[in-house]
């Protein structure tokens, strides 16, 4: 019983405490409700104010946007009208000067038909008096026509005739004169320029003769040369080509070959074993071999520092082999290579004084006789193996044309042509620098002589400088002053056809009176 009411108790107390929570619950909902619609006024109402104070901020910027373009307009406006009224003032002053300058030309017109008729009326005169001219000439010439009794034709001819035998007779006196002073001048600019070439090359001449015999330490080192049976010489002349000569002579040995650069082979080679001592076939290739390899580098060295030296560039690799093989080369004593550098450096010199190509006239007097180095072995003139040789290496053709011609054999076709033949003729023949055997230089002198001394009245002569003058004294009371002259050009033209001699030869006759007496 008791807990059926307990229980009855406790479900009204739920239900009770359950309405309580409702109405609570709802209690609040109207509070926050009201709460909620409260912040929407006041929402709506500060959105209001800010859309109003939005509006206010909008127009005033409006206006005064409004009010700066309107300022603007007005400004642009006041410079436009400005510019216009500008424009307009220049506009009045243009039309002014048209209308000026309308006028002028209204009066340059009427100036222009005055002038014209007056020109109209001048010229009128003008052909009347032509006209009246010509009659006067014409009746002249026909008077004078029948004076002189030549038609005017015929004496226009013998006018022009005259005055072309005057003007003939006054040009050749001109082309005459002109003629001798450029003579003149040329002799002595050639003078001057071969001249100051020659002081500003001035080389020494150690000359380089072919070496032709080897000094030995004592006559018993022929016999090993020689060897057993004579196995070492004929090793030694196999590895070389090269003769060897071992005679009486104490102490040396000759070397006999016709190539010059296998005789310095040889040389070398055998200068080696001596030293060395160990002589026999096996050592004997081994020091020729070794030794061509050293030639012939010094060969290429050569050649590179000669094409070095001038700056020249594009010279084919056999040409320079080539070139320095001349350093083994003589001719007439005088070493052909050194004799090269010679003639390159003259021949620029001259180039660069007549202001033509100075590299041109080094290349060509560098290679002027290259032909040397392979005349013994091709046939043919050192030039035309020389100019082959260029053709062959692809060589300027004006290269070629001076290699070709420097010896006068043919005609230069440029002028570093001409002084590369000039630049050889010099260096051959500058004193002490070409040797030739004693018997041949005094056969020389001798024949000078006898030529000086077969003309009548030549009292003594003298061979000097080395067969480059000849002196003669003639007798004063046989030879005359003009027949002094007459023997020294004879001479020289009875020297150049009957001798054969490097350079030039002056000839001096020497004609002199002495008178002396003693007063005692």
């Amino acid at each position: 019983m008791n807990q059926s009411v307990y229980l009855i108790i406790a479900i009204f107390a739920g239900l009770a405490a359950g309405l309580v929570l409702t109405l609570i619950y709802r209690a609040n909902l109207r509070s926050k409700r009201v709460a909620i619609e409260k912040e929407k006024t006041k929402i709506i109402e500060e959105a209001q104010r800010e859309v109003k104070r939005i509006k206010k901020e909008a127009l005033i910027e409006a206006k005064d946007t409004v009010y700066q373009a309107k300022a603007e307009a007005e400004k642009e406006i006041r410079e436009r009208r400005t510019e216009l009224n500008h424009l307009d003032r220049r506009l009045g002053q243009k039309e002014e000067n048209i209308e000026r300058k309308l006028e002028q030309i209204e009066k340059r017109e009427q100036e222009l038909n005055k002038r014209e008729k007056d020109f109209t009326s001048k010229e009128r005169i003008i052909q009347d008096k032509e006209t009246h001219y010509n009659t006067l000439i014409k009746d002249h010439t026909q008077l004078l026509e029948k004076i002189s009794g030549l038609s005017s034709e015929e004496a226009k001819q013998e006018l022009l005739r005259k005055i072309e035998d005057e003007s003939r007779f006054e040009a050749s006196k001109l082309a005459k004169k002109i003629e001798d002073e450029v003579r003149e001048s040329a002799e002595k600019k050639a003078k001057e320029i071969i001249g100051l070439s020659i002081q500003r090359y001035s080389s020494g001449y150690v000359a380089d003769a072919t070496v032709s015999a080897v000094t030995l330490p004592n006559d018993e080192m022929k016999g090993r040369i020689i060897g057993r049976e004579g196995r070492n010489i004929r090793a030694l002349e196999a590895a070389t080509g090269v003769d060897l000569i071992v005679d009486d002579t104490p102490e040396m040995v000759m070397l006999s070959a016709f190539d010059p650069v296998r005789r310095e082979i040889a040389r070398l080679s055998l200068e080696r074993l001596i030293t060395d001592g160990r002589i026999h076939p096996t050592r004997i290739e081994e020091i020729v071999e070794k030794v061509k390899k050293e030639v012939e580098a010094h060969i290429r060295e050569e050649g590179e520092m000669a094409v070095f030296d001038f700056d020249l560039s594009g010279i084919h690799p056999e040409l320079i082999k080539l070139l320095g093989r001349l350093k083994y080369r003589t001719s007439y004593g005088q070493n052909v290579l050194q004799h090269s550098r010679e003639v390159a450096y003259l021949a620029g010199m001259m180039a660069g004084e007549l202001r033509v190509d100075i590299k041109l006239a080094k290349r060509a007097g560098i290679l002027h006789d290259i032909g040397k180095a392979v005349d013994h072995e091709v046939e043919g003139s050192h030039q035309e193996i020389g100019a082959n040789i260029a053709k062959k290496y692809g060589e300027n053709q004006k290269v070629i044309n001076a290699i070709l011609v420097h010896h006068g054999e043919g005609d230069p076709t440029t002028v570093e042509a001409a002084l590369v033949a000039a630049a050889d003729a010099l260096s051959a023949a500058r004193p002490g620098v070409r040797r030739e055997s004693i018997e041949n230089y005094l056969k020389r002198l001798e024949k000078l002589e006898q030529l000086a001394l077969s003309y009548k009245g030549v009292e003594k002569c003298y061979a000097i400088q080395a067969g480059r003058e000849i002196r003669i004294i003639v007798k004063p009371e046989d030879v005359s002053d003009d027949m002094s002259s007459m023997i020294s050009r004879e001479l020289a033209k009875k020297i150049e056809s009957e001798m054969t001699y490097p350079g030039q030869i002056k000839v001096t006759v020497i004609r002199e009176s002495r008178y002396v007496e003693y007063a005692k």
